[in-house]
């Protein structure tokens, strides 16, 4: 028998219960149901959002220093519980630990590089003229939304936490309802630290939940990682109020090997690019174009080498991928791939589940023959699902490479030097990666175009999206200028 915990929600500092109506929360390879997390209603999620709002005042009116030195006391505690995050995020989504427990061990440094950008925050001077002192300054927007997915409950969260409280910005969060139990768990530590009451606040639950906070008027910006689908929403709910929105969404990647690549170096990074994490990451490689000459060479050793992924207990450190994370997302994987078979595309490895009692698996799949008006190369599956498909001179490469309406990621495969940045130039995506793929730091920018998204996460870039700029005009004259000719000054 398995023990369900039931959990609280966290609001201007206290444990808040629910109302009666409960999310389970299961564990994909298992199948048990080992805790639950409150609806939220609608009075609750005002209730977080009024205790944010209380809290802003105290939290950006801190001193930099002050908020920088709170930033860092958190990222210690985070530090000191890496491993129990860790192991709750596998509990939730089934995403194999080697990969996950590298992620939680990132967002100590994470929020570390955004407490130190909180005592940084840059305006600029701008040159008017002898009379004039005219400046810039940025300002924290006041309460963020943050709704957040199930793939990479932490570190998508660290994404917008880290530059929007090192802004002095508070925060109500709504996790997806797959995976709630980290982010309540990381809010306490938070609490730890010593961060104060409203600064950070949770409010759990599905669709209704989110939609209540997205929708809600005191609510300054709202930060979405999700489907495309999902975040046109948002977006609709935050103009709606006229709030600030980034959206952070889907992606249809195309890994692009060229003749000239080191074929095994690319054959790793296609495997890890779109079978890691089983697939359900939005920049996955889920396209792969491959030059005439290498194709067949190229095909044989990537299914050969997908035939050596370990799937197992994501618990397990030899495990390479876990399981799909949940039963909506397994079902609709497999949907995908037997609509790929029907319009015409062929199994070249794996096209289906595999059996292991409750566990959610599917199968590493790749498919030839495609064609690029296919469901599979067009929509995004967010599973382990890729597609090849031919390409015999740069401009196709490129043409196929950006024939979606996605543009979040892309990568290239080539030893020659002058292709690899001709080509990054032509690519739309906001990120190109070029011999590797898949990675990402703190400190890059990250995002897309198209229906990819919209604003950046990461960098100095991201505290942009969580602030406002101020202009400030200095007039240094002797105040007898023409009263009915504002622009008298900057026309000289």
């Amino acid at each position: 028998m398995t023990h369900t915990t039931d959990q609280q929600m966290l609001v201007d500092g206290e444990w808040v219960a629910g109302t009666g109506e409960w999310v389970e929360v299961r564990n994909p390879y298992s199948g048990e149901v080992w805790a639950r997390v409150p609806e939220a209603t609608g009075e609750q999620v005002s209730a977080a959002v009024a205790a944010a709002r209380r809290a802003f005042d105290g939290w950006a009116g801190l001193a930099p220093s002050a908020r920088s030195a709170a930033l860092h006391r958190f990222a210690a505690v985070v530090a000191e519980h890496a491993d129990e995050l860790t192991t709750l995020q596998v509990r939730e989504n089934g995403k194999a630990i080697r990969e996950q427990a590298a992620q939680t061990r990132g967002l100590a440094a994470h929020i570390s590089f955004f407490a130190g950008v909180a005592e940084d925050l840059r305006g600029r001077t701008i040159p008017m003229g002898a009379d004039d002192l005219t400046y810039t300054v940025r300002e924290p927007i006041g309460v963020v939304a943050a709704l957040t997915p199930w793939n990479s409950p932490l570190s998508l969260l660290v994404w917008k936490l880290a530059p929007a409280l090192a802004a002095g910005n508070t925060m109500v969060i709504k996790p997806s309802e797959i995976s709630p139990v980290s982010t309540l768990r990381f809010a306490a530590l938070a609490a730890e630290a010593g961060l104060p009451p409203g600064v950070v606040n949770v409010v759990t639950g599905g669709a209704k939940a989110g939609a209540a906070l997205a929708e809600h008027p005191d609510v300054d910006k709202v930060a979405f990682t999700g489907s495309t689908g999902a975040g046109q929403a948002v977006a609709r709910a935050a103009i709606g109020t006229m709030a600030r929105f980034s959206l952070e969404l889907g992606g249809k990647s195309a890994n692009i090997v060229f003749a000239d690549a080191r074929l095994d170096a690319a054959v790793e990074g296609v495997v890890g690019g779109i079978f890691a994490a089983a697939g359900q990451t939005c920049v996955a490689g889920s396209r792969v174009l491959v030059e005439d000459s290498v194709y067949d060479d190229f095909v044989g050793r990537l299914v050969e080498r997908t035939s050596r992924i370990r799937l197992g207990d994501p618990l397990d450190w030899e495990t390479e991928v876990g399981t799909i994370s949940c039963r909506r997302q397994f079902d609709s994987v497999l949907g995908h791939i037997e609509t790929a078979k029907q319009q015409g595309a062929t199994v070249l490895a794996g096209g289906g589940p595999i059996s292991s009692g409750e566990a959610l698996f599917v199968a590493p799949t790749i498919f030839g023959d495609v064609t690029n008006d296919m469901r599979v190369v067009q929509e995004e599956i967010f599973g382990p699902v890729v597609c090849l498909q031919r390409f015999s001179a740069e401009a196709e490469a490129v043409a196929l490479a950006n024939s979606t309406r996605f543009g979040l990621a892309a990568g290239l495969w080539t030893d020659d030097v002058r292709r690899a940045h001709r080509v990054a130039r032509q690519l739309r995506a906001g990120t190109v990666w070029v011999n590797t793929y898949r990675r990402t730091s703190y400190l890059a920018p990250f995002g897309g175009v198209g229906y990819s998204g919209v604003g950046r996460e990461n960098g100095r870039d991201a505290v942009d999206e969580y602030t406002e700029v101020k202009t400030v005009w200095m007039g240094l004259g002797d105040g007898l200028a023409d009263p009915f000719n504002p622009f008298q000054d900057a026309a000289r």
